[in-house]
């Protein structure tokens, strides 16, 4: 096969995942969308690949609609049935781990060595979560009175699942699985860039045996499909992960409806280097926060803030360090960085990197290789030295492969530029001071933190931000009170209940 064969694989997938057709999963079934064309891009190459129809809005009320029926026959199943079919989900996950990396690679330029990763999390999140099905447990409460109180937990019903393009398959496990082991639906509207893989999920959820209906996903625009969406009365709740300027709509039209809402939302994380620490692990871990996934993670450690004392000789190891990064046709396992993803992206980065320079910036960065194509979404690993905080290079979300290098100079100060921007979603800090460590980790206001490391999730621990950076937590066992209910039941033991009103008859 040739280089950048993306259309190739993609067509070759979607025949083996989605017998040949794009379009939404309803009941278990591939519908053609209604309203305009959308086409996908080769992120590599610039060049079409393939176009399907947007959903559009009946699309959307019928997925809602046949969600709302799928619940009621899941809840009628035993917890430990719905946990049997969710953990055959993740082995259908794993038969079809390779076709999925594939096609997620073509789909959205990803280095087929992360895709076949993420697979494998979204096959490790459904065992995970399929074990929690039968352990999602009430209580009682003693209270001053004959009653006995039963607290239940019960399913919100219909929850709305929007995810990005940046990390198509794992987003769609992330927020599926954790709600339909809670006991509802979900109605996925992936990324109109990137639909491809959460429609394979969809067709992979009817056949471990989830009843048809109860994963629905809608491939469409966020204008159309989407907005018809938010409206459907069915929607109990919403999960978004995304930029701040969708996800403030999003909350504005759930607030309208009195519905809850999780919001994932991006960062500007700042990965903090101390002098003593061991400075070749944290070149190797500075790279990790920012040049993996070409910078597409709203994890990403886009702001370096390293010690006065090292700066200088830390920016340059990095550097050099980089140039190293095998960048190439993300189908080839060698490649470690691929394109951006869309040619929006694209144009976003590349000017905010002229930004970055037209504020007293010194760009540091490999040459682009003669072997990528010149109308693909290249960006190469960047540095951006010399920047203050205040820059809007350091303070906006860039989404690829850039950092903000800054100086500090001592421990407050590294807290005090950590904390200056308004998203609080992740953070690092490199040293051999285990107390500077802990007290560092404590004053940066961000919802997940690394020690002597940087980017590590699991399914089982909470993910989510503060401030900018979003509200609520969809993983781990805090997400089961986002995606469940709380209803008392209070049962009168009291041989005579004692009744504040009313009269008894005779």
């Amino acid at each position: 096969m040739s280089m950048f064969a993306a259309k190739t694989v993609l067509s070759e997938e979607i025949a083996r995942l989605l017998g040949g057709r794009i379009g939404s999963v309803l009941q278990g079934e591939v519908t053609a969308g209604q309203g305009g064309t959308i086409t996908l891009q080769d992120p590599a190459t610039g060049l079409p690949m393939v176009d399907y129809a947007d959903a559009g809005a009946e699309v959307a009320r019928q997925a809602a609609a046949g969600a709302a029926r799928a619940q009621r026959e899941w809840m009628a199943l035993s917890a430990a049935e719905r946990g049997r079919r969710i953990w055959a989900l993740g082995a259908l996950v794993r038969r079809d781990a390779e076709a999925l990396a594939r096609l997620e690679s073509a789909n959205a330029g990803k280095p087929l060595r992360d895709c076949r990763a993420q697979v494998a999390r979204v096959a490790e999140m459904a065992e995970y979560w399929a074990g929690w099905c039968d352990k999602i447990e009430g209580r009682t409460v003693p209270v001053p009175s004959g009653h006995t109180v039963i607290i239940r937990r019960e399913p919100m019903g219909v929850v709305l699942a929007i995810t990005p393009w940046n990390a198509p398959i794992f987003t769609c496990g992330w927020n599926v699985l954790p709600a339909i082991a809670a006991g509802n639906a979900v109605v996925l509207k992936p990324s109109e860039y990137t639909p491809l893989t959460s429609l394979a999920f969809g067709l992979l959820a009817v056949e471990a045996g989830l009843p048809r209906g109860l994963v629905q996903v809608v491939a469409g625009l966020g204008a159309t499909s989407g907005e018809a969406l938010l409206a459907a009365p069915e929607i109990a709740m919403v999960t978004f992960v995304g930029g701040a300027a969708s996800a403030s709509r999003i909350a504005a039209a759930c607030a309208a409806r009195m519905i809850p809402c999780v919001l994932e939302l991006g960062g500007k994380s700042a990965n903090i280097v101390f002098a003593d620490a061991d400075l070749p692990a944290a070149v190797q871990g500075a790279q990790q926060a920012i040049f993996a996934s070409s910078g597409q993670s709203c994890v990403a450690g886009s702001r370096l803030l390293v010690q006065r004392s090292v700066h200088d000789r830390f920016v340059a190891m990095l550097a050099e360090a980089s140039t190293k990064i095998r960048l190439g046709d993300p189908l080839d396992a060698a490649t470690e960085v691929g394109p951006v993803a869309t040619a929006r992206q694209f144009a976003h980065v590349t000017q905010m990197v002229a930004d970055g320079v037209a504020e007293g910036a010194e760009l540091l960065a490999a040459p682009r290789a003669e072997s990528l194509p010149s109308d693909g979404f290249w960006v190469m690993p960047s540095i951006l030295s010399g920047l203050s905080n205040g820059a809007r290079a350091a303070q906006t979300e860039i989404f690829g492969p850039v950092v903000a290098a800054i100086p500090f100079e001592e421990e407050a100060e590294a807290v005090a530029l950590a904390n200056a921007t308004p998203y609080g979603l992740a953070g690092a800090v490199w040293t051999r001071d285990l107390g500077r460590a802990h007290r560092v980790a404590a004053g940066v206001r961000a919802g997940s933190f690394w020690v002597n490391g940087y980017g590590t999730i699991h399914v089982s621990v909470p993910f989510g931000g503060f401030g900018a950076s979003g509200h609520g937590r969809s993983s781990g066992v805090e997400a089961l009170a986002a995606y469940t209910q709380s209803k008392a039941v209070w049962v009168e033991t009291a041989e005579t209940p004692a009744l504040g009103f009313g009269h008894r008859p005779g």
